[in-house]
């Protein structure tokens, strides 16, 4: 029942917040599966599961069931949803007794970045982990990838009302074009295509390390396939896949390029076999270009410094522009180490993204598309005041408010990275550990954007274990924001929200 006073259905946002936390309590069960296969303890899992499929199981029946979420729900229940993730992924790190998450702002941070696909770690040794528990922690990447909300919409048909509100709230990007009229099947569909290409670079990798990369077995190819389509970024190995064969790096490349298109384009290219609207597509067409051009600047730079020549200048600049600019995060060198062009060029792609509707994070494409247009706008009209222009995206003519929002957006996003390089740099400053003021703003860029790794101590080959609890926390926050691209937690603060 909602409250006079309020113009938002909490218990019916929280009780469906606890019937989608009872669901994803089930996804321990793979990793236990795991544990008992190797011999490892089974109970972080299934422990876990447990409390927190009895928690939301009790919050839904408590509080009488979703019986009316709408659109105002829609914000609550996805922001709410993966602090409710974020806190089980790190029961079972708690639960796990590893040294290296015995702290809960550390099982919270590796949570809440797996989650949200970002990659950052606190982890110091990585192959310390218990294999079903490494298995874990790249799975929690694979379910945030499309979406928690999005899998429930699939296989939930609970959701139907108020489901449009929560998937628009929750898909990566300023719109959700072209896909189908009943949101569930289109959940479904674009679930069915994530899986399909999971299992696609699953199997390739598994073939190429037959042929020849003793390091990728099935275990490994797994745990990528399901870090690399969420354009996650988390790694079985300690220096992520700098280890790997050049033939594993060069499909890797190719998957995070898919993987930062738009998954509504990709549906109709692969299932319905037409090629016309991706490749007519504007948002594709630059996305690509700056793909091409990040890599030629990165293999060029490298070649002439020195730092590598060849087939390896260009693998290395490939994959580093396609890893930070889809914010997948994988690294294949030390590029913390490279020069200060190179760098900068890293630092830069990190507020880049990829397509909207792809499972990349930061401003996306098409976000500097229509910044781009209305800026010419602006110039034109400048010098010809009463000249109208509209702004078009694909020759659509898009309405005044779809512009201020992507502006509204930019520069918000601008204002919570500044706040959160200010923080850590006060905060490092006073507690370390000792950074630069660039170490400080790829702290915050990379978190914020769901990237993954930064610069300095916490750079590719590094970790985040050195920072504070409040910078820690300061960068939690900043990856929530970023999955869930700040709108709807900034709705939430307004008063308008809540007021009847």
């Amino acid at each position: 029942m909602r409250s006079p006073w309020l113009a938002v259905d909490v218990r019916s946002s929280l009780a469906l917040v606890g019937m989608l936390a009872r669901y994803l309590a089930l996804a321990a069960l793979f990793p236990a599966a795991l544990a008992v296969g190797y011999g490892e303890p089974v109970f972080p899992f299934l422990g876990a599961g447990v409390i927190v499929a009895a928690a939301g199981f009790a919050l839904e029946k408590g509080l009488g069931g979703a019986t009316s979420v709408g659109f105002r729900e829609g914000y609550l229940v996805v922001a709410l949803t993966w602090v409710a993730a974020a806190a089980f992924g790190a029961l079972i790190y708690l639960l796990s007794g590893n040294a290296q998450l015995d702290r809960p702002v550390d099982a919270i941070f590796e949570s809440m970045s797996g989650f949200s696909t970002t990659g950052a770690t606190v982890l110091t040794d990585v192959e310390a982990l218990d294999r079903s528990l490494l298995m874990w922690r790249q799975m929690t990447q694979w379910l945030g990838g499309m979406g928690i909300i999005v899998l429930a919409l699939a296989v939930l048909p609970r959701l139907r009302v108020g489901g449009r509100q929560l998937f628009e709230s929750e898909v990566p990007g300023p719109e959700t074009d072209g896909f189908t009229e009943r949101i569930r099947d289109t959940a479904r569909r674009l679930w069915g295509l994530y899986l399909a290409l999971t299992v696609l670079l699953f199997l390739l990798l598994t073939l190429v390390g037959y042929l020849g990369d003793g390091l990728m077995g099935p275990y490994e190819a797994l745990a990528h396939a399901f870090t690399t389509l969420p354009t996650g970024g988390f790694s079985t190995e300690p220096r992520s896949v700098e280890e790997f064969s050049a033939a594993v790096q060069w499909v890797l490349i190719v998957f995070m390029v898919i993987a930062g298109l738009n998954f509504a384009l990709l549906y109709r290219l692969v299932i319905r076999r037409d090629p016309r609207p991706i490749a007519l597509d504007e948002e594709v067409r630059v996305y690509l270009a700056a793909l091409a051009l990040a890599a030629t600047v990165l293999a060029t730079e490298l070649w002439s410094e020195g730092f590598a020549s060849g087939e390896r200048a260009i693998r290395q600049g490939a994959f580093q522009a396609t890893s930070l600019m889809t914010t997948t995060g994988y690294s294949n060198v030390d590029f913390a180490i490279w020069p200060t062009l190179a760098v900068m060029t890293l630092v830069a792609l990190m507020f880049v993204g990829g397509s909207a509707g792809s499972t990349s994070g930061s401003i996306k494409i098409v976000r500097h598309v229509l910044m781009g247009k209305s800026l010419r706008r602006e110039l034109r009209q400048t010098v010809h005041p009463e000249e109208v222009i509209p702004i078009r995206l694909n020759k659509r003519g898009l309405d005044e408010r779809t512009v201020r929002a992507a502006t509204f957006f930019v520069l918000l996003y601008l204002g919570f990275f500044a706040a959160g390089a200010a923080i850590i740099a006060i905060d490092t400053a006073a507690q370390g550990p000792d950074l630069s003021p660039i170490d400080a703003i790829a702290a915050s860029a990379t978190t914020l954007g769901n990237v993954g790794p930064a610069l300095g101590t916490a750079g590719p080959v590094g970790s985040f274990e050195e920072f504070s609890d409040v910078s820690s926390f300061t960068m939690i926050i900043l990856m929530w924001l970023g999955r869930l691209e700040i709108i709807p937690v900034a709705v939430l603060a307004t008063r308008r929200y809540w007021r009847t």
